[in-house]
């Protein structure tokens, strides 16, 4: 019994096909978690289902890559997820038009001070150079942060796994310091959001109202798009990549 078992799983797990599913059921669970405790923010549906997933992998033996094979339809699906993001922002485009140098503005500010604080943070508490210059693009989208990491001198696997803490983070807590610092408009809530917390804050932005998810989508390209074509310049000039 055990051997058919053992051959029934060594033929499964060769399959592109159960690790896609895998990921799909493990997000459903998360969000029925996520649903029963009323969409709390602390219980991200995220970071549930990368805990299931991690504990399968590990469970079973499966080394990343094989999953990543399976898996990779939702990677390509993160693209064209990323551009319809477009058509709830062009709903806001009145808006856009009136305040675009503030947006601009306050998109590169933030990034700016999301990568000085990290860094300054790492290097305060004695990280080794690879360390602090990888968490110097961890507030913009995983693409472009492990794009931009390894163009630095970073590690980009490191990289990705502080691009996601900063995103379930920001999503967890943003509502609170929302509310302490007393911010109601849901165009500035979504847009600090989105330069923080990137896909992740977006989505939750999303969860709120479409324009707060269409402002958060808005300063997550904005955001991404000048750490890579600034964070490489910067560096260099300063000598530290």
């Amino acid at each position: 019994m055990k051997s058919e078992i053992s051959q029934v799983w060594v033929y499964l797990s060769a399959s592109p096909l159960l690790w896609l599913t895998a990921t799909l059921l493990a997000y459903q669970f998360a969000y029925a978690v996520y649903a029963r405790a009323k969409f709390n923010p602390l219980v991200n549906p995220v970071a549930i289902a990368v805990a299931l997933l991690v504990l399968v992998l590990v469970g079973t033996g499966t080394r990343y890559p094989t999953y990543f094979e399976g898996a990779q339809f939702v990677h390509f699906l993160l693209g064209p997820a990323t551009v319809a993001l477009a058509i709830p922002l062009y709903q806001q485009l009145e808006k856009l038009r009136r305040n675009w140098f503030a947006l601009v503005v306050s998109a590169l500010v933030g990034g700016a001070a999301a990568i000085a604080t990290a860094m300054g943070v790492a290097w305060a508490l004695g990280a080794s150079p690879a360390t602090v210059l990888s968490l110097a693009p961890k507030a913009v989208t995983m693409p472009i942060a492990m794009g931009v990491s390894e163009k630095i001198g970073g590690l980009p696997s490191l990289t990705a796994v502080l691009v996601m803490l900063t995103g379930i983070l920001g999503a967890s807590t943003a509502r609170w310091i929302f509310n302490l610092m007393k911010i109601d408009d849901h165009g500035v809530r979504g847009f600090a959001l989105g330069v923080t917390s990137h896909g992740i804050g977006t989505a939750r932005a999303f969860q709120v109202s479409e324009e707060m998810g269409a402002f958060s989508g808005l300063a997550m390209g904005l955001s991404g798009v000048l750490t890579a074509l600034l964070l490489p310049l910067v560096l260099r000039l300063l000598g530290a990549a």
